[in-house]
């Protein structure tokens, strides 16, 4: 059978952390008529809305899914529907239930509908206490302590077999903590690193959850729809892996994070009072090692912690200036 050119995109989440500015990327892309973004029941940004179709569904309601698959002819999925880590230890079976049942619909609906591509995002947090922490290796063990964790590992696995059994193009990375200043996170682990942004700009103070040497890899958003767009480009025949990919861009400890900002905002304090989150973060590594990603779809990050922390302070600033924040 012969497969179809990309043309028609959907996004499962769209109106969470990533999704937002996933969905704004590719309709600049490929044109904004061109990509469904799709959410369960949060309501996207205005600028998602206004700019392209959005539908309400449920990625675990099958035949929703394929009705929109087959009104919008769709070609590609981007599936950024999750549950995150600290809501998924609240409500392990939900995170369960969204992050393997409804991926498995949709792999399911990208076979039967002969879809072109699908992404599929992975996470650091499907490594473990048992992995190496520092330059955590392409190839390792996969033992994680949260079921977020294990629905990454699960849906790594899957992802292969698909691609294996039924020739499926599906593609993902593991991503480290996510720094936007567009929408904020929804229930990780990683949170902080965005949160102290907005607290250091609104109250020049910030209490974090985690401690000031907790240590691990991050990326700031434009690098990270960079990355996730570069892989979705790459010809298959270069790549030796498929849905499990290490991609980082920096690692450092909250304290480090914390003199960044002062450097910016002279009187900001942050203090420390760990929560349940600090088990989850310790679980992780501190450092990851990428080379596979750089080798296989040249991957190349383009911010450091100085110059993502300087971008998101003038970004953030003008939005409390202006009363948006």
């Amino acid at each position: 059978m012969v497969k179809k050119s990309m043309k028609n995109i959907l996004v499962t989440g769209a109106a969470g952390q990533i999704g937002t500015e996933l969905v704004m990327a590719l309709r600049q892309k490929f044109g904004n008529d061109n990509v469904l973004a799709t959410g369960r029941k949060t309501k996207p940004t205005k600028q998602v809305l206004n700019s392209g179709p959005f539908e309400f569904v449920n990625i675990n309601d099958k035949e929703s899914v394929e009705k929109l698959i087959k009104k919008y002819d769709i070609d590609t999925i981007y599936n950024m529907a999750a549950i995150l880590s600290a809501v998924g230890e609240d409500r392990p079976g939900l995170c369960w239930n969204v992050n393997m049942n409804g991926l498995i619909n949709i792999l399911d609906l990208a076979v039967q509908n002969d879809l072109t591509r699908v992404f599929v995002p992975s996470s650091i947090a499907a490594f473990g206490p048992e992995t190496p922490k520092n330059n955590t290796p392409q190839e390792t063990i996969l033992k994680p302590t949260t079921m977020y964790g294990v629905t990454k590992v699960s849906g790594e696995l899957i992802s292969d077999y698909y691609f294996q059994k039924f020739g499926l193009d599906i593609r993902g990375m593991r991503y480290p903590g996510i720094i936007s200043n567009e929408t904020l996170p929804g229930g990780g682990t990683t949170d902080y690193a965005v949160e102290i942004f907005y607290e250091a700009i609104k109250n020049k103070k910030y209490e974090c959850f985690v401690n000031k040497d907790t240590v691990l890899p991050m990326m700031y958003m434009p690098d990270c729809i960079k990355a996730t767009l570069d892989l979705m480009d790459a010809e298959i025949s270069s790549l030796k892996h498929h849905s499990d990919f290490n991609v980082t861009a920096m690692s450092f400890s909250v304290e480090e994070l914390a003199d960044e900002i002062k450097k910016h905002i002279p009187e900001f304090r942050c203090t420390y009072k760990p929560d349940f989150r600090q088990k989850i973060a310790d679980s992780w590594p501190r450092s990851i090692d990428d080379s596979a990603a750089r080798k296989e779809w040249n991957w190349k990050p383009e911010y450091n912690l100085a110059k993502m922390t300087e971008d998101m302070i003038q970004v953030l600033g003008k939005k409390h200036e202006k009363g948006k924040l």
